[in-house]
């Protein structure tokens, strides 16, 4: 069974961050992925064909892995305003380790950015979010510290 961490960072130079502590953590670059919107697209208009077929297929691959419809408009809404999307996948526990990391970077909480005014997080560090309980909901299992999310499929 594949598990996937995904996190969402509002400032595109944290990425290259995280992805150096994954590979430290042992995580193989050829499982992590990132995805923004594609610099050609940028301030092109929100109709443009080529524009609607990249967020209908993040749509499509959040619904894939168990994000909801609600979860994957919020993520194609962060990639949206300029954030960038990282991905890890594996079938082992380095999903876990993942997801940890990319709390500690202060991954998106995407409930935020369903508001008419999201609050993204500040990128200084003394925005420490508050430790949660673990649960699992759909195929999904939240993680403590941040918006890193697993998905189980």
């Amino acid at each position: 069974m594949a598990k996937t961490a995904v996190g969402l960072f509002e400032n595109p130079d944290l990425v290259d961050e995280v992805v150096r502590d994954l590979e430290a953590s042992g995580f193989p670059r050829n499982d992590v992925r990132i995805l923004g919107e594609p610099r050609e697209m940028a301030g092109s208009g929100v109709m443009d064909i080529p524009h609607t077929d990249f967020e209908v297929d993040l749509i499509r691959e959040l619904k894939t892995i168990g994000a909801t419809e609600a979860d994957a408009e919020a993520y194609v809404q962060g990639v949206r305003r300029g954030g960038v999307m990282v991905f890890a996948t594996d079938s082992g526990e380095k999903t876990d380790a993942a997801a940890e990391i990319m709390n500690r970077h202060h991954a998106v909480e995407i409930e935020e950015l369903s508001g008419s005014e999201p609050h993204l997080p500040r990128t200084d560090g003394n925005d420490m979010a508050p430790s949660r309980q673990r649960s699992v909901m759909a195929g999904r299992i939240r993680s403590s510290g941040g918006g890193a999310r697993l998905f189980v499929w």
